[in-house]
């Protein structure tokens, strides 16, 4: 089967709305001076004093998100997989964010950081069913 020129338009747009997230993280892990300087204090607190499993489910919701867009271009069908893994790391991410932490990341940056969040989730979502019907159809092996 031909490869349909959806599956590199969906690959290209998921591995650079997936590649904001990856610098986002790099930056905050590699504590980037002048990415934290765009911060409020508050906000690099926030980073700062994270528990180390809010940071590994951040890892695994950014990374899985990548490989997943990677493995649409090879067609593979584990990119659902990947997209599953990421959404339930952003899951568990949020748990902290928004649940546990104080103060929490909607206390931090208001709407913004829950818009942001929840628009993740829903690309999140489409990525994986996308996958899945890629899948089911054959496109992805």
């Amino acid at each position: 089967m031909k490869t349909p020129i959806h599956l590199w338009i969906v690959g290209v747009l998921s591995f650079l709305w997936n590649s904001g997230s990856a610098y986002d993280y790099l930056m905050s892990q590699l504590e980037n001076g002048a990415y934290l300087a765009m911060m409020a204090a508050p906000q690099r607190a926030f980073l700062e004093d994270a528990p180390m499993w809010f940071e590994a489910t951040w890892a695994i919701g950014v990374w899985f998100a990548v490989l997943g867009s990677i493995l649409l271009f090879f067609r593979s069908r584990l990119a659902r997989t990947c997209f599953g893994f990421a959404f339930l790391g952003l899951a568990a991410a949020s748990v902290y964010s928004y649940g546990i932490a104080r103060p929490s990341s909607f206390e931090l940056s208001g709407t913004v950081a829950l818009g942001v969040t929840a628009a993740i989730f829903v690309v999140l979502v489409l990525q994986y069913f996308y996958a899945r019907v890629m899948t089911r159809r054959g496109v992805l092996r």
